[in-house]
C-alpha cells in the first residue's frame, strides 16, 4: 500500500523550472488584459507606467464619448464623418498594433525564455506569438475598416457648404443614374428622378417622383436653362430625363460647374415642382445592385410578374408574385423593369424599393457588412451633401423610419406629361408638402407614433386619387399596365407602407 502511494519529488530544479514558467505565462497574460503591466512589475517601470496610463485615457475618453453620445445621438455621426479624426484615429491604430505587439515581445523577454527548458520554451513562444499577432491584427483591421470610411466620405460627400431649411424643410433630390456598368446599356443621364421633401425637426418625408418623359415644362426663374428655353423646354424629342445631355453638350452655359447635366437638372427639378433643392444624391444602375446586396438584400410584396430584362436577353426571366426577399440583381430589375409595364408603374415600384431599404436596413445590418456597403457606395454614389451634414440626415432618417412616408408623382391622369399645367403641378406639390408637415403641436405625437398607424394605433388606409374603386384584392404597385388603382397606388398615397 506504502508503495503504490509513493509519489517521487520533484527536484529543486524542476519546481524552479515550474515557476519560471508560471511567471513568463503570468506576464503574457497580464500584458493581454492591461498592455504595460508586464513592464511595471519586472521591467521598465517607465515604459509601462506610460502605456498603462495611456491605455486608460483611452478607456476613459471611451467612457465619456459613449455618456455623452446617449445625450447627443449626433456626436458618433460627427465623429464618424470628420475627415482629419479618422485619418488620426487611423494612425493610431495603427501605432496601436505596433506598441501592443512590442510588449508582447518584450514581456516574453522578461519571461527569461533562456532560462525554460525547450517544451516550455516552445509553449511560451507559441502562446506569445498567437496573442501578439491577434491583438496586432485586430488593430490593423480595425485600422483598415477605418480607412475604408474615410474613403467612402472623402469620395460620396464632397459637397462644400452646408444648405438652410427652405421653408422648414431640406428637398433632396435622388436621381438613379441609366447606366449599369455596360451589362445590358451604356451612358449616364439621370433617368430615376425623385424629391425627397424632408421636415428638418420631425424628418417627415414626401416623396415626389417625377416622370422621365415629361415635356414643355419650365426651368426654374433666373436660371441659364430657363434663359436658354423660357417657353419651356420644347426642343424636338426633348424630356426631362435629357436635360443633362442636352447641358452636358453645352457646358457654356454652366461655366465653373463641376456637373453642368446635374446642375441643369436640379434647374428643371426645381421649375417643375417650385421647391428649392439643398442637395442631390445620384447613384448608378450597377451602383445599386451592389448596394442592395451589401445590406442582404430587401423584402418585397411582388403584386404580379416582374420581367428580369427582355425577351431578347439570355437571362430574361420573371420575378413571380409573392413575399420574396430579393437580391440586387433582382431588386434592381423590380424597380427598372418597363417591359409588360410603363413609365408610372415602375415609378410607383421605384417608391416601394426606397421604402423598403429604409425600413428594413438597421444600423447593425450596416455593421455586419460594412466594407461591403463602403465599397459600394463610395464608388457608386455621387452626392452634393457635405460631410458635416451628414449627422443631421442621420438623425432625421431615424426619425422619418418611425413614420408615415407619403408620395406624389407627377403623372396622368393627375399631370399631362406632354403639356403639364406648371401652375397646377406647383399647387399639387404645396399639398401635399403642406399634408407632409405637422403643426408645432402635432410633432411630438407624430414622432412617437408607431409606422403605419394613425394617431389612435389603427391602421389608416392610403389616401388615393383613383379612377373608379380600387381592386378588392388590394393595391397592386408592380406589373401590367392599366388604371391608376391597379398599376399607381404608391405613386400618391399618404402611408407608402399600406400602399406596397
Amino acid at each position: 500500500m506504502a508503495e503504490q502511494n509513493y509519489r517521487p519529488q520533484r527536484t529543486a530544479a524542476e519546481r524552479a523550472s515550474r515557476v519560471r514558467f508560471r511567471r513568463a505565462m503570468a506576464l503574457l497574460l497580464i500584458t493581454l488584459l492591461l498592455p504595460g503591466s508586464a513592464q511595471l512589475v519586472a521591467g521598465n517601470r517607465r515604459v509601462g507606467r506610460i502605456a498603462i496610463w495611456t491605455v486608460i485615457g483611452l478607456a476613459v475618453t471611451a467612457g465619456l464619448v459613449f455618456v455623452i453620445s446617449l445625450l447627443w445621438h449626433g456626436l458618433i455621426f460627427r465623429l464618424g464623418t470628420t475627415p482629419w479624426l479618422l485619418g488620426l484615429f487611423r494612425i493610431a491604430l495603427i501605432a496601436g498594433a505596433i506598441a501592443w505587439a512590442a510588449l508582447f515581445i518584450d514581456a516574453w523577454r522578461l519571461g527569461r525564455p533562456l532560462e525554460l527548458d525547450l517544451k516550455q520554451r516552445r509553449i511560451v513562444v507559441a502562446i506569445n506569438g498567437a496573442l501578439a499577432f491577434s491583438v496586432a491584427a485586430t488593430l490593423i483591421f480595425g485600422a483598415h475598416l477605418v480607412g475604408v470610411h474615410k474613403g467612402m466620405v472623402e469620395a460620396i460627400f464632397a459637397g462644400a457648404e452646408a444648405a438652410e431649411a427652405h421653408n422648414g424643410r431640406f428637398n433632396v433630390l435622388l436621381a438613379g443614374a441609366d447606366s449599369d456598368g455596360g451589362k445590358t446599356r451604356w451612358g449616364l443621364r439621370p433617368d430615376s428622378l425623385t424629391v425627397a421633401s424632408i421636415d428638418a425637426v420631425t424628418g417627415r418625408t414626401v416623396l415626389i417622383g417625377l416622370p422621365r418623359n415629361m415635356q414643355n415644362f419650365t426651368f426654374d426663374d433666373g436660371s441659364p436653362m430657363d434663359e436658354e428655353f423660357p417657353r419651356g423646354f420644347d426642343c424636338d424629342g426633348c424630356y426631362l430625363n435629357g436635360v443633362s445631355t442636352w447641358a452636358g453638350e453645352h457646358k457654356e452655359l454652366y461655366k465653373g460647374e463641376k456637373d453642368p447635366g446635374m446642375a441643369a437638372t436640379v434647374d428643371a427639378v426645381e421649375g417643375i415642382t417650385d421647391l428649392q433643392i439643398s442637395y442631390y444624391a445620384i447613384v448608378d444602375l450597377n451602383g445599386f445592385e451592389e448596394i442592395v446586396d451589401a445590406i442582404g438584400g430587401v423584402t418585397l410584396k411582388v403584386r404580379q410578374p416582374i420581367p428580369v430584362g427582355l425577351p431578347s436577353d439570355s437571362f430574361y426571366t420573371h420575378i413571380q408574385p409573392g413575399t420574396k426577399k430579393l437580391d440586387g440583381w433582382e431588386t434592381l430589375w423590380y424597380a427598372r423593369a418597363r417591359h409588360d409595364s410603363d413609365d408610372y408603374s415602375r415609378m410607383a415600384r421605384q417608391k416601394c424599393v426606397l421604402n423598403a431599404i429604409l425600413q428594413q436596413t438597421s444600423p447593425a445590418d450596416v455593421v455586419r457588412h460594412y466594407q461591403d456597403v463602403a465599397k459600394a457606395t463610395g464608388s457608386t454614389i455621387t452626392t452634393s451633401v457635405p460631410p458635416s451634414e451628414i449627422e443631421r440626415f442621420s438623425a432625421l432618417a431615424l426619425k422619418a423610419k418611425s413614420q408615415k412616408i407619403s408620395t406624389l408623382s407627377l403623372v396622368p391622369p393627375l399631370v399631362n406629361t406632354a403639356d403639364p399645367d406648371m401652375s397646377d403641378i406647383h399647387a399639387e406639390v404645396r399639398k401635399a408638402v403642406k399634408k407632409a408637415t405637422p403643426k408645432k403641436e402635432e410633432a411630438f405625437n407624430q414622432q412617437s407614433a408607431s409606422p403605419g398607424t394613425g394617431d389612435d394605433g389603427e391602421t389608416k388606409a392610403p389616401t388615393q386619387k383613383t379612377e373608379g374603386k380600387p381592386d378588392k384584392g388590394g393595391p397592386v404597385t408592380g406589373g401590367s399596365l392599366g388604371s391608376r388603382n391597379k398599376g399607381y397606388q404608391a405613386n400618391e398615397t399618404d402611408d407608402l407602407a399600406s400602399a406596397c
